[in-house]
């Protein structure tokens, strides 16, 4: 019995061993990180500046790849069948880890169970834009212009953010926007500019650039608060709209059965990373604040958020497949 005994344990350490020591050892080479969507938005400018400083603390390359395409399924399948070594990593973020396995009813993967969340990174707002010379430049004026004529608003597609932010909307405003659905938010901004579409729901970093030199007006954002560094734009909460708070999560996840030594060693780098005083000034340059939790911190809020906008997704009928 006790030579049975010894042998069991001899054995369960000499599993456990690789992993402790890959997780030591980690990294010894590039780290992927995929992102699900097209450059220029929120989640590749995110990617890009903890990325650079994950590089310069791991002595080692972090590459970024965009894989844009299904509305981020694309490159959410390709990192649940890469290997669980920590070596690639996926830049999620509520719209295709909470919003998906919702709005999808065939996928090639589980978002729930084919993912290890590793470390959130930021929380970011959307925000809702409209043109400089049209008679909607603040939430009052967008429910008064929607009471006597039609008023569309563009999406990067069915069931994305945009549009489902474009349906609490009008559920808590009484209203009915037309949904204009468009493959990807940047040609919904190219309509909106050129006329075709009325406002746009969409995150900060993908149009900061035309809010500052005044080719888009900013009507209001997502969170309940105003942003720091666009302080001139009212919350939607502030029209009168007290419980309306969109602000989504950005995050890390990996392949499953990701050992949990590695899982947390990325998570601590990360969460040092984002008080570099560098991460937190770029960050806030695109309207986006560090958001640091354990991966079991980071677990709850997914479980939470897929209760919250699977409801929302049924209740706008939304559906791709």
């Amino acid at each position: 019995m006790l030579m049975r005994a010894i042998a069991s344990f001899v054995l369960t350490c000499g599993l456990a061993a690789p992993a402790v020591l890959m997780a030591q050892g980690f990294p010894t080479k590039a780290v992927r990180i995929i992102v699900p969507q097209a450059p220029g938005g929120a989640s590749d400018a995110l990617a890009r500046i903890v990325g650079q400083k994950l590089a310069e603390t791991w002595g080692q390359p972090v590459v970024i790849e965009n894989r844009a395409g299904a509305g981020g399924n694309l490159g959410m399948e390709m990192v649940a069948q890469a290997a669980p070594d920590g070596y690639t990593l996926l830049m999620s973020y509520v719209g295709t880890q909470a919003i998906n396995g919702a709005l999808y009813k065939k996928l090639p993967f589980d978002p729930a169970k084919d993912f290890v969340p590793v470390a959130t990174v930021a929380t970011l707002p959307f925000v809702l834009v409209s043109r400089p010379d049209a008679p909607i430049k603040t939430v009052g004026q967008l429910i008064e212009v929607a009471k006597k004529r039609n008023v569309a608003f563009g999406s990067a597609g069915n069931g994305s953010v945009n549009h489902l932010l474009g349906e609490m909307f009008n559920a808590a405003a009484g209203i009915k926007l037309t949904h204009v659905p468009y493959r990807g938010a940047a040609p919904a901004l190219q309509d909106l500019m050129g006329g075709q579409i009325d406002v746009v729901f969409t995150s900060l970093p993908s149009v900061a650039s035309h809010i500052k030199s005044g080719a888009l007006q900013a009507i209001a954002v997502t969170s309940s608060n105003r942003v720091p560094s666009f302080g001139s734009i009212p919350s939607i909460a502030e029209a009168g709209f007290k419980d309306f708070n969109v602000n989504p999560w950005f995050g890390f996840m990996a392949p499953k059965n990701t050992p949990r030594d590695l899982v947390a060693r990325i998570n601590k780098v990360v969460n040092e990373v984002l008080r570099d005083k560098d991460v937190v000034a770029n960050f806030a340059a695109q309207g986006a604040e560090p958001y640091r939790t354990q991966p079991d911190e980071f677990a709850a809020v997914l479980h939470a958020d897929v209760q919250k906008w699977g409801h929302v997704v049924r209740a706008s009928g939304a559906s791709v497949d």
